[in-house]
């Protein structure tokens, strides 16, 4: 009797225990799943404006506070632009002083708990740059997508898309970069944003859905006069922007890509995320098996367009006994020219895998590392360097 008992409450914890696992799992795939637009990805740190003055906001000392560049600085209710570090500024031990460039929105006081944001811009590109623009609905499979068109003279579209913790006006970064080069610029939202259809599940699907809206945008730009199309993607508006190029019927009016720390592989993504959140590490697997039930995302361990032998040979090597060996793969279509900005220190999508992909069509991709740059802020560490390498690539595709 003591051992059925025995057996019984072994049991009995042990579906607890496989429960509570479950839970666990689903709680941490949020944190990809669940991203919320315009909010800061997790372990993005929340710095205190410890003062203000002309020209100055001094912010506590950390290493997102430290980076070189021009980012956003947001609060819950207050946008900010700030410069460089000003290293020459009297500041104490545990804070740092940086150039305050203006206030955009709301105000700024000692006290308040802001992040920077690669959002260098708020408004519409009316508003906040100044450049004539249209407000358009693109139709799509879910709904009305509002979107921002700037004109331009060229015949060649360039078709703008943010990703996760971005909101469009993540695109303002480079409008006057394009504007100023004359493509006309369509800027898009996707499912999930705000005034955007709601996706069916409530979900992210680390673009494996959403590209489909930024088909909509392109079937829209070929109707209004587009010639060819240019698309420009930031994190999951990148993978997007690799799923359009591939799959829609209209992607031989695909003339090139740009893609700003693409995730090329969302179970990697969905991992530094939950772990970001202070997941603990033997959870991360089962954040990944509860994402895949939730949207029926597949494997991608080794990336978009991953080289299909280095892909069986992962695959095999996380092979348990009895498993089947791995089914063959047929590869995506080559991608058209394509110029990515990516870096080591972006945490959210592995830097490696970009390199992984310039490596294996280095005819057709150029890859632009960026050093010291958070996730989709590439522009923001280095805008002239960034511009620049963008000009060279655009300049024969005009």
């Amino acid at each position: 009797m003591r051992t059925v008992k025995a057996t019984a409450a072994a049991v009995t914890a042990a579906l607890a225990a496989g429960a509570a696992g479950i839970v666990a799992g689903r709680i941490a795939s949020d944190a990809g799943l669940k991203a919320p637009p315009g909010k800061p990805l997790p372990g993005e740190p929340r710095l205190t404006v410890h003062a203000t003055a002309a020209g100055r906001v001094t912010l506590t000392r950390d290493l997102a506070a430290l980076r070189p560049g021009t980012y956003g600085l947001a609060g819950e209710a207050s946008h900010a632009l700030v410069g460089p570090v000003l290293t020459a500024e009297p500041h104490s031990a545990d804070t740092v002083v940086r150039r305050l460039e203006r206030v955009t929105h709301g105000t700024l006081r000692p006290g308040d708990k802001v992040w920077l944001t690669p959002n260098v811009h708020v408004g519409d590109p009316t508003s906040a740059l100044g450049l004539d623009h249209a407000d358009v609905d693109v139709p799509s499979e879910l709904g009305t997508l509002p979107a921002w068109f700037v004109p331009g003279i060229r015949d060649t579209w360039v078709i703008a898309v943010h990703g996760l913790g971005t909101t469009r006006e993540l695109t303002m970064n480079l409008m006057e970069f394009l504007h100023h080069h004359r493509f006309p610029v369509l800027a898009v939202t996707h499912r999930g944003d705000k005034g955007a259809p709601r996706p069916p599940d409530g979900l992210n699907h680390f673009g494996e859905t959403e590209w489909r809206d930024l088909d909509a945008a392109i079937h829209h730009a070929v109707g209004q006069g587009a010639r060819q199309v240019v698309l420009y993607g930031w994190s999951t508006g990148a993978t997007m922007a690799l799923r359009a190029a591939a799959h829609s019927d209209l992607r031989d009016r695909v003339k090139g890509l740009v893609l700003d720390s693409p995730v090329l592989s969302w179970e990697r993504t969905l991992r530094a995320l939950a772990a970001a959140r202070h997941t603990p590490g033997v959870l991360l697997p089962l954040a990944v098996r509860a994402a895949q039930g939730r949207t029926g995302l597949p494997s991608d361990h080794s990336g978009l367009y991953a080289d299909h032998a280095d892909h069986a040979d992962r695959a095999k090597d996380d092979m348990g006994p009895g498993r089947p060996p791995p089914q063959a793969q047929t590869p995506p279509p080559p991608p058209p020219p394509t110029l990515i900005f990516h870096g080591p220190d972006d945490t959210i999508a592995p830097w490696d895998l970009s390199r992984r992909l310039a490596d294996a069509h280095s005819d057709r991709i150029a890859l632009h590392t960026v050093r010291e740059a958070p996730h989709a802020a590439m522009w923001n560490a280095d805008p002239s360097a960034y511009e620049e390498a963008l000009r060279r690539f655009l300049t024969p595709l005009m």
